[in-house]
């Protein structure tokens, strides 16, 4: 399908004029609505929305002067009439499913402006990767913007990925029309220490007028975070604390913070807001990472919004925190993020702005959704084969792959262990003493195994190390390409047989989740497309992942949406540990350590 261009401000401002001043009949008027303008932050009852040519012509309490004969009406009955909300910072692979499933997913929780960032897949397919999610994104009834992905790898040195990015790809794709800006620059000591590569990637994109985002994961407020302002970035949704969202507000940065499947970081931070007083421009709210099941079974920006409403928020401001913020931030407040002459028709009809019901939702223009049923086409690229064909392990693996020796002689040895934080993406670099038994180091206790399996260049590699947190029992395994952000294969279990069951599985199917126990196989989502997506229907790819989150349960798992956590095992940016193909890396030094202790 070849993608039309959504018609500019100028290319309708005639028909605009023309229908706000009475001259022509709007295609739509919405009637007798209370308008949230997030201009003002007021809230105005009894106002009509006339509506042509997908844009908003005007805004009036009677709109009957620009009806026709053909107009459509669409009774607002006293409800609130609220902008189109936008997700800041979001990657759509996290939903387990392609652009095109996952705007239909979001559209009936109106979500209709959605900044993606498709670095997962960068790391899978590099340059062309990135270049579908795109175009298909560019298919669809409601606004996704693509953020050119920066940093594939994230950690270079750190870790190997599919391909990599260069400042050259960075260049090339700011000529797309899709492109909003660069993507999250990961690599903060590289811009902290001024690297060449990082530097020409964030100028090209400023050369172009586009926003660079940020990521700065570290606890470190001094100079290296002085650095990395300096540097360009200009958000950030990594802060977990009211002293990251103010610092990042001081510094002239937008502070994002996010409410994702598993990260919880709006109710630390939002009381610079509710309590420090600090200006709410300057805050942004996101989602990061959502799973299919929390976008099926819990919603998506509207969720957020209420959970900021919930944590003290005034309801307007969360609304501006979700929709003109985020616009202005991006350069697009002139066509979205408000109810105002010119923007995009993309509003939302809700009888109550506390509990945020989305009873309809119109998109440019159209009515996409109503009472939680999508209501308009969302078209689906045409995936090659070489987009569905990435697990390339190079061999069937066995149970002696994942086995950790011990010193000779050894009885016990001292671990350097990943420790999970339930609801948080850092975790803590733990250490435990461990048994050895015929010369192996046993998991024991909150310890289980966890191995990387490189699965990009059929090297038939196995990296292996300890993690904690999980409390899963019993002999079992859990396997995923959706190993944020090299994407190789990360298997954590308590018992080298299902290690080896669950890794070859993923690789018959080409890429997913999978969870053993007892040498059964418990659940199953297939993610075809990179490893990463599937194209199925939301509604189904959530089953799968229900599915997935029960059999975690039944091996012992009692965290809230460990999948998140077991996703970002091997993300090498985010300290204090982390696993890549190329070790055990402590983030907080960006160096390699030891699995085992020495022995003293």
């Amino acid at each position: 399908m070849t993608h039309v261009p959504f018609p500019s401000w100028p290319d309708t401002a005639a028909d605009l004029i023309n229908v706000a001043t009475g001259r022509s009949p709007a295609d739509t008027i919405i009637k007798g609505g209370a308008w949230v303008n997030v201009h003002t932050r007021e809230i105005l009852p009894n106002h009509d929305i006339a509506i042509v040519a997908g844009r908003i012509a005007c805004i009036v309490p009677d709109a009957d002067y620009c009806r026709g004969p053909e107009t459509q009406i669409i009774d607002a009955a006293g409800r609130y009439m609220i902008p189109g909300l936008c997700d800041g910072h979001m990657h759509i692979e996290s939903g387990m499913l392609t652009p095109a499933e996952f705007a239909r997913a979001v559209i009936p929780h109106g979500t209709t402006s959605m900044f993606t960032d498709p670095h997962e897949i960068a790391n899978v397919l590099g340059l062309e990767g990135v270049r579908m999610m795109h175009d298909e994104a560019l298919m669809q009834p409601v606004n996704i913007f693509t953020q050119m992905p920066s940093c594939a790898p994230s950690a270079p040195g750190m870790e190997t990925t599919g391909y990599e990015i260069s400042a050259d790809d960075v260049a090339e794709a700011m000529s797309w029309p899709g492109i909003i800006g660069l993507g999250e620059m990961m690599n903060f000591p590289g811009v902290s220490n001024a690297d060449p590569k990082m530097l020409a990637e964030m100028a090209a994109t400023q050369r172009a007028g586009k926003t660079v985002g940020g990521h700065y994961a570290s606890p470190d407020l001094g100079p290296a975070f002085a650095g990395y302002v300096a540097g360009g970035p200009a958000d950030d949704h990594e802060g977990t604390c009211e002293a990251d969202a103010i610092a990042r507000m001081r510094q002239g940065m937008r502070s994002m913070i996010r409410l994702g499947s598993a990260w919880y970081d709006v109710e630390s931070q939002i009381t610079a807001i509710t309590e420090k007083g600090l200006d709410p421009r300057n805050m942004i709210l996101c989602t990061d990472d959502c799973h299919s099941g929390t976008l099926v079974n819990d919603g998506h920006m509207n969720r957020v919004v209420r959970h900021a409403i919930d944590c003290g928020c005034d309801p307007v401001v969360a609304l501006q925190m979700a929709t003109i913020n985020t616009a202005t931030h991006f350069g697009l407040e002139r066509e979205i993020g408000s109810l105002s002459p010119g923007r995009r028709a993309d509003v939302i009809l809700t009888s109550d702005l506390k509990t945020l019901p989305v009873e309809v939702v119109i998109a440019r223009g159209q009515v996409a959704a109503r009472n939680g049923e999508c209501l308009v086409d969302c078209p689906h690229y045409d995936w090659p084969d070489r987009a569905r064909q990435t697990v390339h392990m190079g061999r069937t693996l066995s149970a002696g792959d994942f086995v950790i020796s011990a010193p000779k002689g050894a009885n016990a040895v001292t671990a350097n262990v990943i420790g999970v934080v339930e609801n948080q993406a850092p975790t803590r670099a733990l250490k435990f003493e461990l048994p050895v038994t015929e010369g192996r180091v046993q998991a024991t206790g909150e310890v289980c195994q966890i191995a990387l399996v490189e699965r990009h260049r059929a090297t038939g590699q196995v990296t292996n190390a300890f993690v904690s947190g999980f409390g899963y029992e019993g002999p079992m395994a859990m396997a995923s390409t959706v190993a944020h952000d090299s994407h190789h294969m990360i298997v954590v279990g308590t018992d080298a047989d299902n290690m080896a069951l669950a890794a070859n599985r993923l690789g018959e199917v080409g890429g997913g989740i999978v969870i053993y126990k007892d040498g059964t196989e418990l659940a199953l989502v297939d993610l075809p497309i990179a490893g990463l997506m599937s194209d199925n229907p939301a509604t189904e790819v959530a089953a799968k992942a229900d599915r997935m989150m029960d059999a975690m349960r039944d091996c012992g798992c009692t965290l809230n949406n460990a999948y998140m956590q077991h996703s970002l095992l091997a993300l090498v940016v985010i300290p204090e540990l982390r696993i890549s193909d190329l070790g055990l890396v402590d983030v907080r030094t960006f160096e390699f350590i030891p699995v085992l202790e020495p022995v003293s």
